[in-house]
């Protein structure tokens, strides 16, 4: 399929970096969130505490408490309280995803709508977010709640904005990039940003963040939709091919159709307007991939927005957590896990 960029420990190894030096404050967000999801309704806190234990890096946490931190934020537990709310929204998010993408696994484990049915799955996810509002109002910071409350309605545009354009094989570049700006990158920016709020950091330090955390968040997002197409399961706990059968067009099909002939572009326009699409048409699609090395093509597309985060910390003094946060941009490219 055409050589791919190699994984690389250094990246895994900064990831571990930054869990272990907020290893004790994640554990505190672990609790408060297991605290805020219990409830007198049995099936909710059965079915949160399912979704919730079934895996996840809770990166997006660890980047609100790692940007709080590098901001200089000490005192009190405002930055554990907003990457529990962050980590909530998240969490939110993948539980209405499951049920529109109607999937049965997720990190390997059975999703919480293939066990429970669609209707509880999406309010439980109501329910999680309802209990992330109730963070924020406790928090009473009026920025972070606009910032946050603004990016959950960002997220819920980028889904009706992929269902949209769904089974569109000549689907803009640009589109998929505004598209895959509001689910994903939405939180990352918010998750950084929020950091730097906490520490009252001046208007150049946020916006510094801000653009951390988005293009950290498209790099992450363009090299998981690349993973549809030759991650391995038992690494990244992913369904091969998964985006492909739900007929979402990332940009791996992207480029090869800007690449293909007109023979190509008709097989995919055909195979993508289908109601579902086969095993055949899928080794089909993944010829043309390693055809035109779509693969490796998406990979430098992605990064190009690794190195747009790393550079923009640069204004921050150079430090521990300084690294540990530009050393993170490459996992999002080159991770196993």
């Amino acid at each position: 399929m055409g050589s791919v960029i190699p994984l690389k420990k250094s990246a895994n190894s900064a990831y571990m970096e930054l869990k272990n030096l907020l290893g004790n404050k994640l554990e505190k967000v672990e609790r408060l969130i297991e605290l805020k999801l219990k409830s007198e309704v049995n099936l909710i806190e059965k079915m949160s505490d399912h979704h919730l234990r079934s895996g996840g890096k809770r990166l997006r946490a660890l980047l609100t408490l790692g940007s709080a931190k590098l901001t200089g934020y000490q005192l009190g537990e405002r930055d554990i309280n907003l990457a529990a709310c962050v980590e909530l929204i998240h969490a939110a998010t993948l539980l209405h995803d499951d049920v529109i993408d109607e999937s049965s696994m997720r990190r390997g484990v059975k999703t919480t709508n293939s066990i429970w049915g669609n209707q509880s799955s999406i309010l439980v996810g109501d329910y999680l977010l309802s209990r992330c509002f109730e963070i924020m109002v406790d928090d009473g910071d009026l920025e972070v709640l606009k910032l946050l409350s603004s990016t959950s309605a960002k997220i819920a545009q980028g889904e009706v904005l992929q269902l949209q354009h769904k089974g569109e094989a000549d689907l803009l570049e640009d589109t998929y990039i505004d598209i895959i700006n509001l689910k994903t990158a939405a939180l990352f920016s918010a998750a950084t940003k929020t950091g730097a709020c906490l520490s009252g950091s001046n208007a150049k330090e946020k916006k510094a963040l801000d653009s951390y955390g988005k293009n950290l968040g498209l790099a992450f997002q363009i090299a998981d939709d690349a993973l549809d197409y030759y991650g391995k399961d038992k690494f990244f706990g992913k369904e091969i091919g998964k985006d492909f059968f739900e007929g979402k067009v990332t940009l791996p099909l992207i480029i090869i159709f800007q690449k293909g002939n007109d023979e190509e572009r008709s097989f995919l326009t055909e195979i993508m307007e289908k109601e579902k699409r086969n095993e055949d048409d899928f080794s089909e699609a993944l010829a043309l991939i390693n055809k035109y090395k779509a693969i490796d093509a998406s990979l430098k597309r992605a990064e190009y927005f690794v190195n747009v985060s790393y550079d923009s910390l640069g204004i921050f003094p150079d430090n521990e957590d300084k690294k540990i946060l530009q050393n993170l941009t490459g996992f999002s490219l080159n991770r196993s896990f």
